[in-house]
């Protein structure tokens, strides 16, 4: 059986950042398994700019971002897989993976950083009516096929859902030619970033339809039409408020979902509102040795941020491994979401194992404006911080200093929540 300090699933931004970030810690013996033919995950479809203004402070194109963390990985000689699927990992750290040349083999590893990323919410969640003809894809998947097998998938296309992954496709089938009819979105704001809004819609007049959701596909075939009506509070269509948009593409940006099945059977605690694991401070899991970061813990906004929050496991991986992350004495402290905020990462934190400082990371499940995020140890407010405009799209973050928490008696919980003054 192969041994090594640390396996990491994936080798997207999260797994390179993760991987590069324990090699500086001190460990060497370091594997990255992923599933693609190389390195670099979903960032390589990403030809569009906008990466690495926080990280590399210029802005970059997702290849390019990838890039620069694939020349660290080689610098470094830090050992990948590719084509490798893993198929298993044991709740003792024993990761199961298979390949064309190696076969099914196993790794005992002394640390575990799950680093998969997300995928997208299929058709099949989103109980749409209608035929099933060709034409339907992913924002994702359309994305994959444009910009990097060099297939055009329609020319009339309208894209229901607004999350980043379909505003950019958005401006991306208006710049290869395609008219883009509009976009549909069910709830009564976008699921995007701002910037992306007025980037790839409003720049190139592509209608965005707040509280609208598809209720018909025509087409046996090949898509014909689509018919979109708006929908009321309860968000059920409104009856004479359908119009029928003629298109040969629909595209679906409704939504990602972190890649947790691996995760759940190695018996990792998910949270039922992220889909990700439940974590500490040192993004461990519940079980001992096994970390997480990245879009397979919560859905990042910012791949800069993806790739900060994963040089924080691999940090904590590589103190794991030689023996620096033991028990603590310190009771735990749990972190609360409530009055508006959706989820905390972290869930948890320990005195004992805490840094200085710690960025919690959220998002909120409605558009707050002229709000503040206030932070509560116990029942005390340490933090309230006016913010012009929360929106879901948009993650948030609180940073927290031991030295204040540490100052207070008997800490039980630090609150995060949105308050209205």
């Amino acid at each position: 059986m192969m041994q090594y300090d640390i396996v990491i699933v994936g080798g997207g931004p999260a797994g390179l950042s993760a991987a590069v970030a324990a090699y500086d810690k001190g460990c060497r013996s370091i594997l990255i398994i992923e599933r693609d033919s190389e390195l670099g995950g979903i960032l390589n479809q990403c030809i569009h700019n906008g990466f690495g203004l926080h990280t590399f402070k210029e802005e970059l194109t997702g290849p390019e971002y990838a890039g620069r963390y694939i020349d660290m990985v080689y610098e470094r000689n830090i050992e990948f897989k590719l084509n490798t699927m893993v198929m298993d990992i044991s709740p003792e750290r024993v990761v199961t993976a298979m390949n064309r040349e190696d076969g099914m083999f196993e790794i005992e590893a002394k640390a575990v950083i799950l680093a998969m990323g997300c995928r997208e919410r299929p058709r099949g969640a989103l109980n749409i009516p209608g035929y099933r003809p060709a034409g339907i894809f992913s924002a994702g998947t359309a994305q994959r096929l444009v910009n990097i097998e060099g297939y055009m998938i329609g020319k009339e296309v309208v894209i229901l859902g607004s999350g980043d992954i379909g505003l950019i496709m958005a401006r991306r089938m208006t710049l290869e030619g395609a008219k883009v009819r509009c976009v549909a979105e069910l709830m009564p704001y976008s699921g995007g970033l701002k910037r992306n809004i007025v980037q790839c819609l409003d720049d190139f007049g592509i209608p965005l339809l707040l509280s609208h959701t598809v209720v018909d596909i025509e087409g046996k075939e090949h898509i014909q039409a689509v018919t979109i009506a708006e929908v009321d509070e309860n968000r059920k269509p409104i009856k004479g408020t359908e119009v029928r948009y003629p298109c040969d593409a629909l595209l679906l940006s409704c939504g990602l979902i972190p890649e947790n099945e691996l995760s759940a059977s190695a018996g990792v605690e998910l949270s039922r509102v992220t889909g990700g694991p439940v974590v500490n401070e040192s993004l461990e899991t519940n079980i001992k040795g096994v970390f997480a970061c990245g879009n397979v813990l919560h859905v990042h906004d910012l791949v800069d941020y993806v790739s900060e929050e994963a040089k924080k496991a691999g940090e904590t991986a590589a103190d794991f491994v030689r023996g620096e992350i033991g028990e603590s004495t310190e009771q735990e402290i749990v972190i609360k979401a409530e009055s508006g905020v959706r989820y905390t990462v972290p869930s948890t934190l320990n005195l004992g194992r805490m840094d200085e400082t710690l960025v919690v990371r959220f998002r909120v499940g409605d558009v707050y404006k002229d709000a503040y995020v206030s932070v509560y140890l116990n029942d005390k407010r340490i933090q309230h911080k006016k913010k012009r405009v929360i929106a879901p799209g948009e993650m948030e973050q609180i940073i927290l200093k031991k030295s204040e928490l540490s100052a207070f008696d008997d800490l039980q919980t630090v609150t995060v929540k949105i308050e209205k003054e």
